[in-house]
């Protein structure tokens, strides 16, 4: 994976050199086909596997018996979640426009989180804040979706029993602002500067892709997410969109 710095010379070089624009260009083309092919042609014959494995515990209850059983199914399933999350993170800024009411995903996004937190009964206290006639967007209504949702899942992550989290929305003139904001568990200082880098991850069983996928749809929309975070004092993501 690229660096942030090794991005930037690669613009600068793009926009002063057109053959190099064009080659580098088709690089780039070539390196998402060979990565989507590799999780593709990695995903199917796993995918097998693990049905097989499930079909052999149907089958003879006992192997849940055997050590390292547990293990493997674990295993099994991680690979089965990293690849697909390669996959989306590869295809990450490729968008499929349309025009939408960001008021009403925004709602239906609220509505759904606290849904999923009553059916875990759950005794974290999720509110937000949408003002009405935010106005028409238009974007990848899907992709910008699963921004929120990892966000708003990973601010229940960070929580260990009670607290509270706090979906809001802002129009400035001609930007939205959207804030997840947790009262959980914080982001130490040393962690802050790295958290959106590819297959960076601090929690257990994360893969490091799903914050990585989230900036990289949030900059394929002209906007930008940044976080603010105290450990032990709770974490509050913006994301910025132009509207």
């Amino acid at each position: 994976m690229m660096h942030n710095i090794d991005i930037n010379k690669m613009n600068r070089l793009m926009e002063e050199n057109e053959d190099a624009r064009q080659i580098i260009s088709q690089l780039l083309e070539n390196h998402q086909v060979t990565v989507s092919t590799i999780a593709h042609e990695i995903r199917n014959p796993l995918t097998l596997i693990s049905s097989a494995l499930q079909i052999m515990q149907v089958q003879h209850p006992e192997v849940t018996e055997f050590s390292h059983w547990k293990q493997t199914m674990d295993d099994v399933n991680f690979m089965r979640q990293l690849l697909e999350e390669l996959s989306t993170f590869n295809n990450g800024n490729t968008l499929h426009y349309s025009v939408f009411s960001i008021e009403h995903l925004l709602k239906n996004i609220a509505i759904s989180f606290a849904i999923s937190l009553d059916e875990a009964d759950s005794d974290i206290e999720f509110s937000s804040s949408i003002p009405d006639k935010l106005g028409k967007y238009t974007g990848d209504k899907i992709k910008l979706e699963e921004v929120l949702l990892n966000l708003l899942k990973n601010a229940k992550e960070a929580i260990a029993g009670k607290g509270t989290i706090l979906l809001t929305a802002s129009r400035k003139k001609n930007v939205l602002t959207i804030q997840i904001k947790d009262s959980g568990c914080g982001i130490p200082a040393e962690n802050i500067d790295s958290i959106f880098e590819p297959f960076k991850t601090y929690k257990q069983g994360g893969t490091g892709l799903g914050l990585s996928l989230s900036k990289r749809i949030v900059e394929a929309h002209d906007g930008s997410i940044s976080v603010a975070s105290r450990e032990g004092q709770g974490t509050t993501f913006t994301v910025k969109l132009p509207i």
